[in-house]
């Protein structure tokens, strides 16, 4: 379950038979993808997956990783030495696609966004220049004109 629920995971891979078994009975198998080999001394857990489309694979990885451990450590009390993950696939479905494209959308906005904060601030600081040589350059006209 903790594998599943992490953002950029599409499903879990299971094999053929496991597919089968889970149409026939209409039943969601909570294992699907997961292989578990205990030893007296330590847990080795091998987490088969299917990334969306757009999602950083790395980041994915790394929080399974983090999300299995700690779930596997505090509910059977195992010490877990590994936690490998396996990309099987990488789902194209249309509803990924839009997901994709949309945080792409959000990304390229905030860097606008961004871009235009930072020119407002060049702007303010290129008026506070103008405005005081503007002063100084009244205060020298001012200064001609009383000498006369």
């Amino acid at each position: 379950m903790a594998a599943s629920e992490v953002p950029g995971v599409a499903d879990m891979a299971g094999g053929f038979a496991g597919g089968i078994s889970e149409v026939l009975s209409g039943k969601k198998n909570l294992s699907k993808g997961i292989k578990v080999d205990v030893t007296d001394k330590s847990t080795k857990i091998d987490v088969n997956i299917i990334v969306e489309y757009g999602a950083r694979i790395p980041e994915v990885a790394f929080e399974i990783q983090k999300r299995v451990k700690k779930s596997v450590e505090s509910m059977t009390g195992l010490g877990v030495e590994e936690v490998n993950v396996h990309v099987q696939g990488v789902s194209t479905s249309r509803e990924d696609r839009k997901n994709a494209k949309k945080e792409e959308v959000k990304e390229v906005e905030k860097k606008a966004q961004d871009k235009e904060a930072e020119k407002k601030v060049e702007d303010k600081k290129a008026g506070a220049k103008k405005s005081t040589s503007t002063k100084s350059a009244e205060k020298k006209t001012t200064n001609k004109t009383t000498k006369k």
